[in-house]
């Protein structure tokens, strides 16, 4: 035993005295290394973000009638295939090829060639496989339009739904990303001159979230409400989902899936400062949204005396939203207290859409725009006057919403006008699973079957 211990400590004495001793220059990491940790970040984070269609579809399923759920669980997988397919053939480039100050950039397919990058080793040092900064990009587009799905389920048909993501996901989400993450207009030295600033917005509480809440925002408007939702008096009747456990799910395994989104934006894991910053990310966006839940089951309970699930459940992604556009910052208060205002907004605004008689099956649109455009706002809080414009976020968040809001109506309208985007009223009532697919989630539960 003591020959054990004796070896032991000469062991330690060893590892200590070659920490001491190693030339610093040795100890750091080779670029070909930083290469591997950087490709590594972008695919692990990425299929974090890719489980987060998984969170989208099973808090929808949760949050509709039982009759709707296999039109919601379609709707997400298709919508993710179709965004994916979309940004291949060309959204990607539009977003981030040839932009270089503009509005956006040329419409060709993705194509990755990492051959000159293997064959010069000066090319790999901080740098990571063009593919895997495609497949990070693209899963972030397929939340854009689970955001869209969830406000106008239970009344619009199948495939006009379909045919919006196309265009979402090859024009309308990439030509706004372009400009700023692909290097547009509102990161420029000329917008910097005149708003003080370049517009930030570090993994997308605009550029993802409330694009694709001014994008369900301008559908609910033009599709309608559902049959019953609004009284001809104004009186407001809820419509319970189907199954709260389901859209509990959904919202833990959102939750996960955002450490991807937000810690894969650091865009690098090459270094110890990356590795420190994922980190510190990865507090902040739990702390936001934990304040959120927080805040959103205090206030349900001091104004309508009960604590209210599915806002707790809001809460905690309106946390996740508001944090997205600045996770990075220093203070885990701040965070916080970012989260905790986002939640308080979903409490407020859920209220206000049914006064303006909008009708959002899941909350997505406080969610997502109303907590993206605060969290956004916010940036300006979290690094201060000296790291952020106020004038900028605000200007940019005006821009987006502006390109977003047109462009959405415009294809809402067209469609409206000639395969038409509502299901008729026979088919709401008897619900989109039977009529639109012929297959119903809950088959035993159903209408004249019988237990075997």
């Amino acid at each position: 035993m003591n020959s054990i211990k004796r070896l032991t400590g000469m062991l330690v004495l060893g590892v200590i005295a070659l920490a001491v001793t190693a030339d610093p220059a040795r100890a750091e990491v080779s670029g070909e290394t930083q290469f591997i940790f950087n490709t590594f970040s972008f695919l692990v984070h990425g299929f974090l973000v890719l489980w987060m269609a998984a969170g989208f579809a099973m808090l929808e399923a949760g949050l509709v009638r039982t009759k709707n759920t296999t039109m919601q669980l379609t709707k997400n997988i298709g919508l993710f295939s179709i965004a994916g397919i979309m940004f291949y053939l060309m959204g990607y480039n539009v977003m981030y090829d040839g932009v270089d100050g503009g509005f956006m950039g040329g419409i060709s397919i993705w194509g990755a060639d990492d051959s000159a990058v293997l064959a010069d080793g000066a090319k790999i040092e901080g740098g990571y496989a063009a593919s895997s900064d495609w497949f990070f990009q693209m899963v972030f587009v397929a939340t854009a339009a689970s955001i869209v799905s969830g406000t106008l389920a239970e009344r619009i048909k199948l495939w006009p739904f379909m045919i919006f993501v196309v265009v979402l996901a090859g024009l309308i989400y990439p030509i706004q990303g372009s400009w700023e993450w692909g290097g547009g207009w509102l990161n420029t030295d000329s917008f910097k001159a005149s708003f003080g600033d370049e517009f930030k917005d570090f993994a997308g509480s605009t550029l993802v979230h409330s694009v694709g809440g001014w994008a369900a925002l301008t559908g609910a408007i033009i599709l309608g409400a559902r049959k019953g939702k609004y009284g001809a008096d104004g009186a407001v009747h809820p419509i319970p989902g189907s199954n709260l456990p389901l859209a509990t799910l959904g919202t833990f395994i959102l939750w996960l899936g955002w450490l991807g989104f937000n810690g894969g934006s650091q865009l690098a894991m090459g270094s110890a400062a990356d590795a420190v910053a994922i980190s510190n990310i990865y507090v902040n966006t739990t702390m936001a949204s934990a304040a959120g839940v927080v805040a959103a089951m205090l206030l349900t309970q001091v104004i309508y005396k009960k604590v209210d699930l599915t806002m707790a459940l809001n809460g905690a992604l309106a946390g996740l939203v508001s944090i997205t556009a600045a996770p990075d910052g220093d203070s885990v208060m701040l965070s916080m207290f970012i989260g905790a205002v986002g939640g308080a907004l979903v409490v407020f605004t859920v209220p206000l859409l049914d006064k303006l008689k909008i009708d959002d099956v899941v909350g997505a649109i406080p969610v997502h725009l109303v907590a993206g455009i605060w969290g956004t706002l916010a940036v300006a809080l979290t690094y201060g006057s000296e790291g952020a414009s106020f004038m900028a976020q605000l200007v940019g968040v005006v821009s987006i919403g502006a390109f977003v809001i047109v462009s959405s109506a415009i294809v809402w309208f067209v469609l409206k006008m000639t395969i038409g985007i509502r299901v008729d009223e026979e088919e709401e009532v008897l619900g989109l699973d039977k009529t639109e697919l012929g297959l119903e989630a809950y088959p035993e539960f159903g209408s004249g079957s019988k237990a075997m």
